[in-house]
């Protein structure tokens, strides 16, 4: 028996966040999707019987929870430092870049390791993270270089970043991921009864990010503001938020009335669905992403997209979205070029919603767990 191991720690984590849905996600699909004589086991830090609990009934099938010694925040300072020894040996999967990464010799031993590098942030836009995020990663990379077997990115976008950060050889792969499991739209009486719950309008315009100068919320807020934009409220994934600044202040310095704008954020998937399904447009204006799930739901749950063109964005799209020139001066200008192009004609809009749900389907955890599987059968 060939035993995977993934290291799910990100699922119990206090904030368990897009990591966190990318190893549920990505383990299931690995369960489900294991060779003939293989199966699946997790690695976790050291953690409350409840959260041990947590993972076995979220990844029905897994073969064994390997438990380390040490809590979480010690697990991470240890495998930092290269401590590493009750993490075993064999193959070992990484949906991020906490990896017992060790010297270590396939031959001898039959010893894999594979980490994850979602997006190169803590080098394009360190404002992003905190500064104790940014020198974890860029040190956690350093030992993957050494040591690691393979490095999966979810885009051919930041497989192109990192060769300019560090050379890995050859030992960089694409694998992408997909939309969850859960987001699904509830049956029609639950849709309406959830529309008057989450006291949504008739129409809006959906974006989704914080106020973090990347993710271009902003700019999206001062096109609301310019003459000619539609009279439309703005649902906000995302906190209300982002260091000093609040949603309500941008909107009042935009010119937009108040509670125009706002925020919801918390939502159960079902509950995200129906906010992303009603949209009148889907707008995503951030200025760098590693992979481009938003989009990718907005497409799978039929709702016309606006996006900027974000490389990482421009190869997750494809034509089913309005890409929007993100450089130099007018950018809110040509985001609202774009939304009342969108409002303005059904063809167009029927058009979008086609083509992406077409292109959402081009994604799935099934393939990015079968390539999972081949890499560590090429390795």
């Amino acid at each position: 028996m060939i035993t995977l191991r993934v290291v799910v720690d990100q699922m119990v984590a206090p904030v368990p966040g897009g990591i966190g849905r990318y190893t549920e996600e990505l383990t299931r699909a690995l369960i489900a999707s294991a060779p003939a004589e293989c199966d699946v086991e997790g690695i976790v830090s050291s953690s409350t019987p409840a959260q041990y609990e947590i993972i076995e009934a979220a990844l029905p099938g897994l073969a064994n929870v390997h438990k380390t010694s040490l809590a979480r925040r010690e697990l991470a300072t240890a495998w930092a430092l290269g401590v590493t020894a009750s993490s075993g040996t064999g193959l070992i999967h990484a949906p991020g870049l906490l990896a017992p990464l060790r010297r270590h010799n396939r031959a001898d031993d039959g010893t894999q390791i594979a980490v994850t590098l979602h997006d190169v942030l803590a080098w394009t836009h360190p404002s992003s993270l905190t500064p104790t995020t940014v020198a974890w990663t860029k040190g956690m990379l350093k030992r993957a270089r050494k040591h690691a077997d393979a490095i999966v990115v979810p885009s051919h976008t930041v497989a192109r970043q990192l060769t300019e950060i560090m050379d890995l050889g050859d030992r960089v792969r694409v694998i992408g991921g997909a939309v969850g499991r859960r987001l699904v739209l509830p049956a029609i009486p639950l849709v309406e009864e959830r529309l008057q719950a989450l006291a949504l309008p008739s129409q809006y315009i959906l974006t989704s990010g914080s106020l973090d100068p990347r993710k271009a919320v902003t700019a999206l807020i001062t096109a609301l503001g310019l003459p000619g934009s539609p009279d439309l409220p703005l649902i906000v994934l995302g906190p209300d938020t982002w260091g000093e600044l609040d949603l309500a202040s941008v909107a009042d310095e935009a010119g937009l009335a108040p509670g125009r704008v706002r925020a919801l954020s918390g939502l159960s998937e079902s509950d995200l669905a129906v906010v992303i399904a009603r949209a009148s447009v889907f707008v995503y204006p951030s200025l760098e992403e590693g992979f481009a799930l938003p989009i990718i739901e907005a497409f799978h749950l039929g709702t016309p997209v606006v996006h900027s063109d974000a490389p990482a964005l421009l190869e997750a799209a494809g034509d089913a979205g309005i890409a929007v020139e993100r450089a130099a001066k007018g950018y809110p200008e040509r985001l609202l070029d774009a939304v009342n192009r969108v409002l303005g004609d059904s063809a167009l809009r029927a058009r979008l919603s086609i083509v992406g749900g077409d292109r959402s389907r081009a994604f799935s955890w099934r393939d990015s767990a079968e390539r999972v599987w081949q890499l560590h059968a090429d390795l």
